[in-house]
């Protein structure tokens, strides 16, 4: 009889967030022994190492956790995931606008049209957050723009943006490939960077100036 592969417990996979259980696909230990002297057992202890494989977009992850030999099965394993880094978000997002950009990413190494067609609807979002008046995207972002909210080299970066929006989201435009997603998504962050984190950073450091002119004052 074949052995049933061995599955991990629900795991998030770095490369396309999808949350479920992974295949083993190989493990190694590096442990070492302490206390062979007569007195008391000798005890086994060291980091051991895991390779996963996600059964949704076949992305293999690297993890590690510590061991001894006094563990349980009450005690809880922390995991380290040593590859892939996960995917940082941009500091200062909006709820509704890091949700949505989540959603993209899932898809991101599944399928590049719906990641394209996604990332427009995270642009859709922030111009509704805005308050961006106009018909069209593109339309939307020149008002952010006319606004003050973006420079226009920005909007220039937005108009690629949503001309590659369209590509994935029609299909007699032709399609989007695994090549144009990492620019889909270095356009994205460009304005998710300049509207949301550079203000958010900019007020933490008034704050953390202010509480130090304070203590100095004091």
């Amino acid at each position: 009889m074949t052995p049933q592969p061995a599955i991990s417990e629900p795991t998030r996979c770095a490369h396309c967030s999808n949350t479920a259980p992974m295949l083993f696909i190989g493990k190694n230990s590096d442990t070492q022994r302490e206390g062979d002297g007569h007195d008391e057992p000798p005890v086994e202890h060291g980091t051991t190492y895991e390779i996963l494989k996600c059964y949704s977009c076949s992305g293999v992850t690297i993890r590690s956790f510590y061991w001894h030999d006094y563990m349980d099965e009450d005690d809880r394993i922390t995991y380290k995931t040593l590859y892939p880094s996960d995917t940082k978000m941009p500091l200062g997002l909006p709820a509704s606008i890091e949700k949505a950009f989540r959603a993209a990413l899932k898809v991101r190494s599944i399928d590049a049209n719906a990641f394209g067609m996604l990332i427009g609807r995270v642009m859709d979002i922030v111009c509704q957050d805005r308050g961006a008046q106009g018909r069209f995207l593109g339309n939307k972002l020149a008002d952010l723009a006319t606004k003050g909210e973006i420079p226009q080299k920005l909007v220039d970066v937005a108009a690629k943006l949503t001309k590659l929006r369209n590509v994935g989201a029609h299909a007699d435009l032709g399609e989007l490939t695994s090549e144009e997603v990492p620019i889909v998504e270095d356009l994205c962050r460009a304005l998710l960077d300049y509207i949301y984190t550079a203000p958010y950073l900019a007020s933490r450091a008034d704050e953390t100036l202010s509480k130090l002119i304070q203590t100095e004052g004091a």
